[in-house]
């Protein structure tokens, strides 16, 4: 069973940074793709950024130019530094990991436990 940690979140101002991380430990496989998602009471939970194991990143559309995903594979943690951020970017996020076996079969999606990020104007 995947653990993951993530920390990072609080509170902001428009256009302040914050840098989200999150660590996954537990796993006899590897990990592979892992991802930001985001979520608030008035929307479904969505993507922001997901990178995997070897390098290849996407950006959901509103964080482009602004977010950066990035990566530590030898200790399987996953950093998102935030810049330029506004109110609209208010959210929980969630930290998403992928873990594969030997043969490269995915063998399970973990998730953290959210980690709240409030940009105030």
């Amino acid at each position: 069973q995947v653990q993951l940690a993530e920390s990072g979140g609080g509170s902001v101002q428009t256009g302040g940074s914050l840098r989200l991380s999150c660590a996954a430990s537990g796993s006899p496989y590897s990990i592979n793709t892992m991802a930001w998602y985001r979520q608030t009471p008035v929307k479904q939970r969505d993507l922001v950024a997901s990178i995997t194991a070897d390098g290849r990143t996407e950006y959901g559309n509103s964080v482009k130019g602004r977010f950066t995903i990035s990566r530590e594979n030898a200790k399987d943690t996953m950093f998102l530094q935030m810049n330029d951020l506004k109110p609209e970017d208010t959210a929980v996020y969630y930290c998403n990991v992928e873990e594969k076996n030997s043969a490269g079969r995915s063998v399970g999606w973990y998730w953290g436990q959210g980690t709240q990020v409030t940009v105030s104007s």
